[in-house]
């Protein structure tokens, strides 16, 4: 009898912590979305000059001779030296016979020798005369063309807001649906966001030299709110 008595009591005890822990969720979870849109005012290009020869001195001296004729004629563009920065540099043999069914040997019967510049340009109109420069200059390998806004901060900050308010709009509307009072915020966090590229309408650029769509720039945001339920 004692012992069913005792089971009895942790029974009562288990009903009541989990009456307590059910009246403890009464909340409404939800997500809130924030988007900003702006127009790019920095590209970042990836570019450089890619040469192959017999010998690994003339493939490195061909490579280095157009790259420094083109990191000059970024600085004549008025591009500083603070936004020019080599990303990468390698040389590598060219092998011959590597898949031949023959038995031959492999052999090197060259090098390709590479170097890789990214390039920040912070006057948007005069992107389409820089690329066409390079070119001329020898660039002959593009890795990637990116645009940003030099100042994100003041677009993260309103995306947020407009994420916390997008958070509370639903919270007060699943509220009213469900016939609930809906109180103060218990938790709220953030899950992430960062610029993306949008598809809007563009805008190419010509400048004297190659067309650019520059678009425009979204900046978005993403929070989690926890609201308590009052009755």
């Amino acid at each position: 009898m004692r012992r069913i008595a005792i089971l009895a009591t942790l029974v009562a005890i288990g009903l009541a912590s989990r009456s307590e822990a059910e009246q403890g969720s009464r909340v409404i979870t939800v997500v809130g979305e924030g988007q900003v849109e702006a127009v790019p005012d920095m590209a970042m290009i990836t570019l450089g000059v890619t040469h192959e020869a017999s010998e690994a001195g003339e493939a490195m001296e061909q490579v280095s001779r157009r790259t420094e004729k083109i990191l000059v004629r970024l600085t004549t563009l008025e591009i500083e030296t603070k936004d020019i920065q080599t990303s990468r540099f390698s040389l590598n043999p060219v092998w011959s016979n590597r898949n031949s069914s023959t038995g031959e040997r492999p052999e090197i019967s060259g090098f390709v020798a590479s170097n890789a510049v990214t390039v920040r340009v912070r006057e948007m109109t005069s992107l389409g005369q820089v690329l066409d420069a390079v070119i001329a200059d020898g660039a002959n390998t593009f890795n990637g063309l990116q645009f940003l806004v030099q100042d994100p901060k003041p677009l993260q900050d309103e995306a947020r807001r407009r994420a916390t308010a997008d958070a509370m709009d639903r919270a007060a509307q699943l509220a009213q649906a469900a016939g609930v009072t809906l109180g103060a915020v218990q938790s709220i966090s953030e899950l992430g966001g960062g610029a993306q590229p949008v598809r809007m309408e563009m805008a190419a650029m010509r400048d004297g030299g190659v067309p650019i769509a520059a678009g425009e720039i979204s900046m978005t945001a993403s929070v989690s709110m926890i609201f308590e339920i009052l009755d």
